[in-house]
Order: structure tokens, then sequence, then C-alpha cells
């Protein structure tokens, strides 16, 4: 009895030391192909990067696995390709006269927790609200004013409200670079049909989770482009358009940036130091003079394509990055995960 004891004993540390055993929680090693299980903290099926849940080493050993080897696969070319695509189908963005902006202070990256108010002027000189009646840009005004700013409390749409959603996500769609956005990840497979994908947006982007006390407090849309208060600080907002609106209204002052991008026309990227109201916003990056439909839909694909990882580029021959994280606290569908962040930097 003793010697198959010392003998099971020795076969299974002999296991856990080749690895057959035992996996990390939270890696892929020696579980591709592996079937779904809800407790697992991350996925290495075939089907985890449409449900956004894979494990960050997914790619490193389930490389013959999936989208990873296969031309569904949206590779690093293909981003860069499909992103230059969309920069020049984006019809609606702004023209360099009908946007005037004043960045005035350059600070250097170490000053941008120092909350002082370097420029005395407003950040937007002229804007051309022409640009505001058109329907993507009308559409996605409405939505702005349907949250409560602070985490912590509960969001409650009404039904004119959940109709607002519906009219904004049928109003990109009409465009040809939510089309075209559309048609390149059907063509991964991402999405068997536009109608899929619209359920997917409005799932993504505007499903409520919790950020704080329990409540439905938060959402994708509301955090990436109207803007919360967490802490005491300002946590996303990096909607250029609802930054002119509230700067208009004196609810906004521009205090300085520390990065204005290279482009000669709009869109452009600045990254800003701003109070909102009073509360400070440290470093907040964000297109200037795009499309609604731009910035939407570039953040769904690097969020659908690379979630929680930085997405690299390019637009107009320069490249930039854009970082999503997931939110990882509760899924909606089949496990999918909600957007927590997204938003463009430098790099």
């Amino acid at each position: 009895m003793k010697t198959w004891i010392l003998l099971i004993t020795a076969g299974i540390a002999c296991s856990l030391a080749s690895g057959s055993l035992y996996t990390d929680p939270d890696s892929c090693r020696g579980r591709c192909h592996e079937p779904y299980n809800k407790q697992d903290e991350c996925h290495c099926n075939t089907k985890c990067e449409k449900h956004r849940d894979c494990c960050e080493d997914y790619h490193m050993h389930c490389s013959k696995e999936g989208f990873s080897s296969s031309h569904d696969f949206i590779t690093n070319e293909e981003l860069l390709s499909i992103s230059e695509q969309l920069y020049k189908v984006d019809h609606n963005k702004a023209q360099k006269s009908d946007i005037n902006i004043n960045p005035q202070h350059l600070i250097s990256s170490a000053e941008t927790r120092d909350k002082e108010d370097h420029s005395p002027e407003p950040l937007y000189t002229y804007v051309n609200e022409k640009l505001f009646s058109k329907p993507t840009y009308a559409s996605f005004i409405k939505l702005l004013d349907n949250y409560q700013r602070m985490t912590g409390r509960g969001e409650a749409f009404s039904a004119e409200q959940l109709k607002e959603q519906e009219n904004f996500l049928q109003e990109v769609m009409k465009t040809e670079l939510m089309k075209k956005l559309y048609n390149f990840l059907h063509k991964k497979k991402r999405y068997s049909t536009q109608e899929e994908f619209v359920s997917d947006l409005k799932e993504m982007w505007f499903g409520l989770y919790s950020r704080g006390k329990g409540e439905e407090d938060s959402s994708g849309f509301e955090h990436v482009f109207s803007g919360e208060v967490k802490k005491g600080k300002v946590s996303g907002f990096h909607s250029w358009i609802r930054f002119y609106l509230l700067e208009k209204q004196g609810l906004v002052d521009y205090y300085s940036h520390n990065y204005d991008g290279p482009w000669a026309s709009y869109p452009d990227v600045l990254g800003m130091q701003f109070s909102w109201d009073g509360y400070f916003k440290e470093v907040g990056f964000a297109f200037i003079g795009c499309s609604p439909e731009f910035e939407f839909g570039l953040y769904t694909l690097c969020f659908i394509a690379r979630p929680g990882k930085m997405c690299r580029l390019s637009l107009g021959g320069h490249q930039l990055g854009i970082q999503t994280y997931t939110w990882t606290k509760s899924t909606y569908g089949n496990d999918r995960k909600y957007i927590a962040t997204a938003y463009v930097t430098s790099s």
C-alpha cells in the first residue's frame, strides 16, 4: 500500500512539474481548445476573441487555434489599413474653416498633476455649429444629457432616452464609415449580419454596469463620451463635442495641453488638462473635429480587435494608439464584455 501511495505521489509530482495537471488561471498554457467554463478567469477556446474574454497570452500559446492563424485574425497590418480607409471616408468631419482652437500653454508630462490654469482663454474660439445639424451629430448630442455624472448613482433610461440610443445607432449605420467597418468585421467572421452588429454595439456601449456601490451607474458610452466623476476626479470624457458645448456654457475651464497631434487638418488629437465644474482632469486625450461616427467606429474596431490592449492605427499617414479596457465584473450575452473605457493616445 505504501509503495502505491509513493508511486501515485511521485506521478502527481512529475505531472505538476511538467505542467500537465496545473495551469495558471489567467494563462492559455496547456489550455488551448479547452471547453468553456464560466468559472474560468479567462478563456482559450476558438470563440474567446469574438466574446472578448481570451487570456492575454492566447495568441502565444494557441497560435494554431481560432483566429490567430487563420484569415479571420485581425493583423496589425490590417488595422493600419482599415483605419486609413475609415479616416478617408469620414465625410462628416469638420473642415479646417469649421473650427478654431487656441491651445495656449504647453506643459510637460511631469506637470499634468499641478492643477494650474495656464490658459486664460477658452480652448475653442470658433466652431461652425451647422455641423451639429448633421444627423449623426444631432443624435449624438441628444444622448449627452441622459446621464448622472457621479458614479454610485444608478442610471435609469426613459422610453424616450432608449429611443435616442436606437436613433443614434441607426444614423451612424447609414454612414459609409460604419458600413465599411461592418463589412470588415463581417469578413473577419466577427458578425454574421448587420443586425447582429448593431445589437452588439448597443450592448457593449450602452449596457449598464456598476462602477460603485452596486448601482448600475455607468456604461461605455457615458464614460467615454459624456464623462463621469469618480472619487472627486473627472473620469473618461474624451469627446470634443461634449467639451465644446460645456465650455460654451462656462462649465468647463481649459487649463493647458501636454500633446498636440501632427495633423494639419481635422481630425486632430489633443491631450489636455481641464476642470469640469470644479473637478479636475489630469490628462484627457481627445480627437478634435472628427464626426461622432469616426471615434465611435475606431473605438469599436479596437475594442473588438485588441480588447484591453493598445491598438495601433494609421490616420493620414500618421500612426497613433487607441487604448481600450474591458469591464470585467459583469458581462452580457454569452459572457461578452462591456466597454470600460476607450481613448486615443499619442503613442
